[in-house]
Parts: C-alpha cells; structure tokens; sequence
C-alpha cells in the first residue's frame, strides 16, 4: 500500500474507517461504506484500519472508540465521528463535508 502520508496528503478525500477485529459494531460498517464508495465512486477514498495493528496511529489520531470514521483532504481533518453511521446520514454529511 502507497505512504499513508501521501495518501492524507492528496486532493482526493479519504475517508478512514478505524475498526478492531474484536468490536461489534464495527462489523456494521463495511456495508455502509459499501453503500458510500457506490455514491462517491472515484472522488472519495476509503481506507480501513485496524487501530490494534496501528497502535502509533490511533494514538496520534486520539482513537479511543470504534468504529471512529475520520475525514481527510490535503492533509487536514475536516471531519470525524464515532459510532455507527447509517449511510443516508453520513453520506449526506460527507457531502457537507467535501462541498
């Protein structure tokens, strides 16, 4: 996988799922951000990532629940939220977010 930092740093939007293997909840967001890529096609990127094997990231990212779902472009954060997120609310949040 291409640097993280490069991947925060372009003009395309990131969307990071920050998921444990062992959380419930977590296990309801792949099919909502399913139903997110599906809306937003090549001009959002979502990436997913295990805060248990990236303890230096959730730490600098301050993840202390999940599923944590953060929003990057250029790379600043415009937007984060934890808890499920159903699609009809967060896609038009993303939007929001990324007009």
């Amino acid at each position: 996988m291409e640097n993280l930092q490069a991947i925060l740093q372009s003009a395309t939007p990131v969307l990071i799922d920050c998921f444990a293997t062992w959380c419930g909840p977590c296990k309801m967001v792949p099919p909502i951000l399913k139903e997110v890529k599906d809306k937003f096609g090549e001009s959002l990127r979502i990436i997913k990532i295990d805060i248990d094997r990236n303890q230096q990231l959730s730490a600098q990212w301050q993840i202390s629940s999940v599923p944590t779902l953060l929003l990057f472009r250029e790379g600043r954060l415009l937007w984060r939220q934890s808890g499920v997120v159903p699609a009809h609310q967060l896609i038009p949040l993303l939007q929001q977010q990324l007009s």
